[in-house]
């Protein structure tokens, strides 16, 4: 076969190096196309194709070294018609040449390195090194050459190794303590074309001791008076040192003065200052002033800067005695004493002691203020002697900072106070218990011997290393056969299952109680409940579910699923129940018309007028409501809210009565007065008609007990308006006249 060079669809980004040709050509191929060549293996038919009558081999897409540097192809020549093999298959590979398309990375940049202050030219900072996915076998595309953009004069870096250096000499921490650098790594040896990266470096100057000592003044001031005690503070002062840490240390002392066997000074080691204190006490009257020289020096002292010293300062303290009229004192600035949990009350705490320095030398009285001891936990009796007013709890309040207050008795009722603090010491009165969740899940899969939890426990008493825990299983599931302990002595133990089988649609939860002792004196136990809860799991023993589920469930159906399918049924169900509810009440009529309950609807009337011609019988006027006369109308379309019992007056009056007008007067006046007359309606009943009225009555109701021979026929011809009333009259004996139908009509 012949391998001429590769031809690429899309314009190759990288070079191919081809061990052989890709044009293929078999011997037996005359050029007239009875055979077919094919391609097969890594990228056939994606990444290269074939052409299959000329056998030339083409690249469809960009290739990338750095994805993939090399493909296996195999090549075959077949007959056309019947794709039978010609020839064996041949093997080839295919190699994609780098070119320079990577830029040279930094992967653990930003860098942060550190280099003492004062170092010489040249030390060693730290190292950068930078990747190129390149191939650095061929050409310089991964050789890399490394740069400072920025960090000059400070510092520089080699070119080959990426080793940065110091560059200048004598650099000061304390002038500047941080340095920005930024290094760039450059492919292609560094030369034009070359890609480039860069990283930042941040270098930060390490503190050494270069800096002496020096107070700020020569002489200082300070005065005491002379009621202090000894050990009290007379004052303070300090040595500046710019160093860090051990290097800006200051040692103080006295080395000379009249006043050295009066006063001593040390350093504070929170401030670093020097503290001045009384040694023994002053006396106004004997000595009013006092001189102290007093040095600060460095304790270490780098041995490459001793000529930069010397490493100490010298200042001179001017002590004046203050005269004063002294209030009792304490003995000791403060006191710290120690009493243990739960002892009774009265129990003795400790005492202080405060006394009076003046001639007198009066009786103290000691108070311990309210607001330091709210609660009051503690007394003091005369002779300073701290007690106890009930049991006192560690675990509750491990310190009492309390203040005692001394009174001078008969003088001038000065007082002084004094810090006591009272540590609580420790008992062993709680119990141990689990240190984390007891709750454990297991599979119900699970082999018999398997550790399915480790459990620890924690005590609230204070006993530090020595603190120790003993496991065991309760007495009454000491021999269950589901679980067991083991005490590993360490202060954990460890659960193991002992049989198999758990079954959570049986029983999902097992509790195992499990008894606790710790090693303190007395020693204390407890019983803590280990809940195991059985769950289902995968084939990786990777937990699903931990409840307890119905066998089966209805076509797949979850049980919040159902539950929500019944709740819409039943929601339906209450919308069409309303439904027709509602229907069925617009159907209902207002007034029955139905003839057996016609009666029930009809309104009455069982008194008669004069007729037309009736015109002196009563006056109209005299119903209306007198109130509206005034512009007042009274509500009577809501119903009265008070309810009153009917009053006498309101009975119906007799037929006969002969004045209508006073009548109806005092009908109207009682029916406006009256709460419980129809809301609706002021039409009143009147009993008398008038006399000669030719129209005779208007009432149907009297023909009920009287004999008529009247004829109801012509009714009928009246129209479709009066056909009920010609109904009912027409066709019984008895008739009744509706006075609403006779108002339409």
């Amino acid at each position: 076969m012949l391998v001429p060079p590769v031809h690429s669809a899309h314009g190759v980004k990288q070079c191919f190096v081809l061990l052989f040709s890709p044009q293929l050509h078999s011997d037996v191929d005359k050029g007239d196309g009875t055979i077919k060549y094919i391609l097969s293996g890594e990228g056939a038919g994606t990444i290269f194709v074939i052409d299959d009558k000329t056998g030339n081999i083409h690249a469809t897409k960009t290739l990338d070294r750095e994805e993939r540097a090399e493909y296996t192809l195999t090549a075959q020549a077949v007959a056309r018609n019947t794709n039978e093999p010609l020839e064996p298959p041949s093997e080839f590979i295919v190699k994609v040449q780098d070119i320079n398309d990577n830029p040279p990375e930094f992967l653990h940049g930003p860098y942060y390195a550190m280099v003492p202050e004062m170092s010489n030219v040249g030390t060693s900072v730290m190292q950068v090194t930078a990747t190129d996915a390149d191939d650095p076998t061929y050409g310089n595309s991964a050789r890399l050459v490394y740069s400072i953009l920025q960090g000059q004069p400070y510092f520089s870096v080699e070119p080959q190794t990426g080793i940065i250096r110091t560059a200048l000499p004598n650099m000061d921490r304390e002038a500047r303590q941080e340095y920005d650098v930024v290094i760039q790594a450059k492919d292609m040896g560094g030369h034009m074309g070359g890609l480039s990266g860069t990283t930042e470096v941040k270098i930060t100057l390490t503190d050494v001791n270069d800096n002496p000592p020096k107070f700020p003044q020569s002489v200082y001031s300070m005065s005491v008076s002379e009621d202090k005690v000894p050990g009290e503070e007379v004052g303070r002062l300090k040595a500046k040192d710019p160093d860090l840490g051990d290097n800006g240390l200051v040692n103080y002392r006295l080395i000379d003065g009249d006043g050295m066997n009066m006063f001593e000074i040390s350093t504070n080691s929170e401030t670093r200052e020097a503290v001045v204190k009384l040694k023994k006490q002053v006396d106004f009257e004997t000595k009013r002033s006092y001189t102290l020289k007093v040095e600060g020096s460095n304790p270490h002292i780098d041995s490459r800067f001793l000529a930069w010293g010397p490493y100490k300062d010298e200042a001179t303290i001017k002590i004046s005695v203050e005269d004063a009229d002294e209030p009792p004192v304490f003995v000791a600035p403060s006191y710290t004493f120690e009493v243990e949990e739960n002892v009774p009350q009265g129990t003795p705490v400790g005492r202080v002691h405060a006394k009076d320095t003046d001639v007198a030398n009066n009786p103290v009285r000691y108070l311990i203020p309210r607001y330091t001891d709210v609660d009051q936990f503690f007394s003091i009796s005369e002779d300073g002697l701290i007690t106890t007013n009930r049991p006192l709890d560690r675990e509750t309040q491990p310190w009492h900072n309390i203040s005692v207050s001394a009174t001078e008795i008969g003088g001038h009722h000065q007082d002084t106070k004094v810090r006591v603090n009272i540590k609580v010491k420790d008992v062993n009165d709680n119990p141990p218990e689990f240190a984390s969740d007891n709750e454990v899940f297991m599979c119900e899969t699970v082999t018999p011997g398997k550790l399915i939890q480790s459990v620890s426990a924690v005590d609230k008493d204070e006993m530090a290393h020595r603190q120790h825990f003993t496991f065991s299983l309760a007495p009454e599931v000491a021999h269950n056969q589901n679980f067991t302990l083991k005490d590993n002595r360490d202060g954990t133990a460890s659960i193991y299952v002992l049989r198999k089988g758990f079954n959570r649609l049986t029983q999902d939860v097992y509790f195992l109680p499990i008894e606790i002792n710790d090693n303190g004196f007395p020693s204390m136990s407890s019983t803590n409940t280990l809940t195991i809860k059985v769950c289902s799991c995968d084939s990786e023993d990777n937990i699903g579910s931990c409840h307890m589920a119905p066998h089966v469930l209805p076509a797949g159906l979850s049980t919040g699923a159902l539950i929500a399918i019944l709740a819409c049924i039943v929601i339906l169900l209450a919308i069409v129940v309303l439904f027709v509810a509602l229907r069925r009440q617009k159907k209902e009529p207002l007034i029955v018309f139905e003839e057996e309950d016609i009666r029930e609807n009809i309104i009455t009337y069982d008194d008669e007028g004069g007729g037309e011609e009736d015109t002196e019988a009563f006056d109209i006027a005299t119903l209306q409501n007198p109130d509206g006369a005034n512009g007042f109308l009274p509500r009577k379309d809501i119903k009265p809210e008070l309810q009153f019992p009917i009053r006498p007056g309101l009975g119906r009056p007799a037929a006969n009565s002969v004045d209508v007008d006073d009548f109806i007067k005092t009908r109207i006046a009682e029916a406006d007065s009256d709460p419980t007359a129809p809301p609706y309606d002021s039409i009143q009943i009147y009993g008398y008609e008038g006399r000669g009225s030719l129209a005779g009555s208007l009432s149907s109701l009297e023909s009920v007990t009287t004999e008529s021979d009247l004829d109801y026929d012509y009714l009928q011809s009246w129209g479709p308006r009066f056909r009920k009333l010609a109904d009912l009259y027409g066709t019984k004996d008895c008739s009744i006249y509706d006075a609403d139908d006779d108002e339409d009509s």
